[in-house]
């Protein structure tokens, strides 16, 4: 069986908590160990537990994220990586998170296949450490200060992120092992126009995320219909 990496929960709010939990433990490389609900108790079970990945909120009831995160830093032994999962918008929260060394930043809320690229993208980065060797060149310096590479690109100017991903993931619950589906079914499932659905499904076939395929009525005019890769 395939090492799991050890996650502590940082979130005040235990509803909250369930659904990132849940979609932690739906990663087959991922396992979470503990949770905790303000500062003080992050802080004890990350000595505790000496977890491999936190998720860390900023906005919590006694210590500020943040500051949770500077004292992440000061705990013997290896560097703990840290995932922010916030509400938190603010650019200087942003920054001075990015100075405490997040590996990523997600901002509330955000769907289970958004964590799970940046889960994807934190066991590879700890995959590139585990292999590298002891004395690095600069071509491998750079590699890891880079850190991997998402497959997916930025969605052209006028789509969102967010928006692409729940295209994406309706696309996947439409369609079955044989199923495809239309623009206009992704459409009523995301609750968005059927035009703007289209627009998302081509970018994720341009992606390579997806396939399309006519399909000839009865009228004699195909209807595009797409299935996820």
């Amino acid at each position: 069986m395939t090492e799991q990496a050890r996650t502590l929960i940082v979130e005040d709010d235990p509803t909250v908590a369930v659904v990132h939990r849940g979609f932690v433990e739906g990663h087959p490389r991922f396992v979470v160990v503990g949770e905790a609900r303000n500062g003080a108790d992050a802080l004890r079970l990350a000595s505790a537990l000496r977890p491999d990945l936190v998720l860390l909120d900023l906005h919590l009831p006694d210590i500020g994220g943040l500051d949770v995160l500077r004292r992440l830093r000061l705990l013997p032994g290896p560097p703990v990586d840290v995932v922010a999962t916030t509400a938190a918008r603010e650019l200087d929260s942003v920054r001075q998170a990015m100075a405490g060394g997040v590996l990523a930043y997600l901002v509330k809320p955000f769907t289970s296949a958004a964590l799970r690229e940046r889960l994807d993208e934190v066991w590879q980065r700890r995959e590139d450490v585990r292999r590298a060797q002891t004395t690095l060149d600069q071509d491998e310096v750079d590699q890891l200060l880079a850190g991997p590479r998402s497959a997916t690109t930025l969605p052209p100017k006028g789509l969102s992120e967010r928006s692409r991903t729940l295209v994406q993931e309706a696309l996947t619950r439409l369609c079955g092992p044989a199923d495809d589906a239309s623009a206009a079914e992704v459409a009523e499932a995301v609750g968005m126009s059927r035009v703007s659905a289209r627009r998302y499904l081509e970018h994720l076939v341009t992606e390579g995320h997806a396939r399309v395929s006519p399909r000839y009525g009865a009228t004699g005019r195909p209807e595009n219909r797409y299935r996820p890769i």
